[in-house]
């Protein structure tokens, strides 16, 4: 009887034991299966928030002196592989996700079965996956981009480093299928083909400016508003709550027929003022300008300037507000610049000879930082395919040296890119107001 007894509670022990056992081990789970999940909404959102980034966003981190600032440009020196970092490690964190809750069911519930189990370990899972992991995540990063993206920098820098092997064999594999079922048609025509074409056909025959011409008309569809427009450190414009006798005065010193007005900043653009408009009321001091405000009309930056010149003809308007993603001002375009994209230059008795620029000798240049990448490249002859992989977004000679130095410079640095030296002679701010451009014989076949 007495060894009945002990065995009975030998048994009983071991229940209590094997419970214990079984509560603190959920515990375990549940806890790693919220970690993963808080792991994964960081890399959900941080996906959006750094590929959300504007060049501007990108130009001020490179103002700052942090270690997270410093890596978020780090990464985004390699967009490819930082996306496959992120979709291969999110991936696994999904699975070991969906492994752990299917493990905390099973210890939970050990007797449930069919449906019920289905719908725990699958219906439940995803739902909380896709709304905690996914969803949020992303809808907080695209309205904090710069906040997260400094936030999750240290901890995507560390799945960077850890699953580059595996990220660049990704990439290396998606460029090889990419070549070999992208190839190009070997009956198409490049733009460089129809270049050359025009060279040898009507260069013999045409000016200069005319074979120009039929190059600006090959070049002219690929050309965004962003590309072309007046950045808005360069535009004049009106304040709202300025009087009559001022925005007379500022116009005329302008010297431009169309003026955006603004109310506070240049974010809130109220119109458009027409400066002939003011013709029948210049001798009335007290004249009420506002009345003659018209509509503007905004463009998104991407816009192609092909579809932009219909729009123009067709609404009758020679000016339009280019806006980025976020509705911010990015600039204005003008059907001017977009006519001179085909014919050149267009210059008038009012236009400055100062063209942004001094020839110092056959090596040497000097331009203002703001002078477009495009029409840098056009003054020192080379192609501005040249730079495509050094300027990131940036449409400016000053947002290239950024790209190039990868942080703000000092007056007297000099920057390198293959056989060009930039010199940043004067800064504003946190402005390049003016770069030495030095060009540099090519290395010959021995010195490479």
């Amino acid at each position: 009887m007495e060894s009945t007894d002990d065995d009975t509670n030998t048994f009983a022990c071991l229940i209590l034991s094997a419970n214990a056992f079984s509560v603190s081990d959920g515990s375990v789970l549940l806890a790693i299966t919220i970690v993963l999940l808080a792991l994964s909404a960081v890399i959900a959102g941080a996906e959006t928030a750094f590929f959300s980034l504007t060049p501007r966003d990108v130009n001020f981190l490179k103002t700052k002196n942090t270690l997270a600032a410093r890596q978020v440009v780090s990464l985004l020196d390699q967009p490819k592989i930082l996306l496959a970092t992120m979709l291969v490690a999110n991936n696994f964190i999904n699975i070991a996700i969906i492994i752990s809750t299917n493990i905390f069911v099973n210890r939970l519930f050990p007797d449930i079965g069919g449906y019920f189990a289905f719908l725990i370990n699958v219906v439940c899972v995803t739902f909380f996956l896709v709304l905690f992991g996914e969803v949020l995540p992303k809808v907080y990063a695209t309205q904090n981009n710069l906040r997260l993206a400094i936030f999750s920098a240290p901890y995507i820098k560390l799945l960077y480093t850890t699953f580059l092997p595996v990220s660049k064999v990704l990439v290396n594999t998606a460029g090889f299928v990419e070549k070999r079922v992208g190839k190009s048609d070997p009956t198409s025509v490049s733009n460089a083909d129809f270049e050359t074409a025009i060279e040898l056909t009507v260069g013999h025959s045409a000016t200069k400016e005319e074979v120009n011409i039929f190059k600006g008309i090959i070049k002219f569809g690929k050309i965004t508003a962003r590309q072309i427009m007046r950045t808005r450190l360069d535009v004049s414009c009106v304040d709202w709550e300025w009087e009559f006798a001022k925005v007379k005065s500022y116009c005329l010193e302008a010297g431009y027929s169309r003026l955006p007005v603004y109310n506070d900043d240049l974010d809130h653009v109220s119109g458009v003022i027409h400066t002939k408009d003011f013709l029948p009321h210049l001798n009335d001091p007290a004249f009420d300008w506002h009345q003659l405000v018209r509509q503007a009309y905004f463009v998104h930056e991407s816009k192609m300037v092909e579809d932009l010149l219909k729009e123009f003809q067709q609404k009758r308007i020679h000016l339009a507000v280019v806006v980025d993603e976020f509705g911010g001002t990015s600039g204005i375009i003008t059907l001017e610049d977009i006519m001179e994209e085909i014919i050149g230059d267009i210059r008038d008795e009012f236009d400055e000879e100062d063209l942004n620029y001094k020839k110092l000798d056959d090596k040497n240049y000097q331009f203002e930082g703001k002078t477009p990448i495009n029409d840098f490249c056009k003054i020192i002859g080379v192609p501005p395919s040249r730079f495509d992989k050094a300027r990131g977004e940036s449409d400016s000679l000053a947002g290239l040296v950024l790209e190039i130095y990868g942080k703000f410079p000092g007056v007297n640095d000099k920057i390198r890119f293959e056989n060009f030296d930039f010199t940043v002679l004067a800064l504003d701010k946190m402005r390049i107001q003016r770069v030495k451009v030095t060009i540099n014989s090519l290395p010959t076949l021995k010195e490479r």
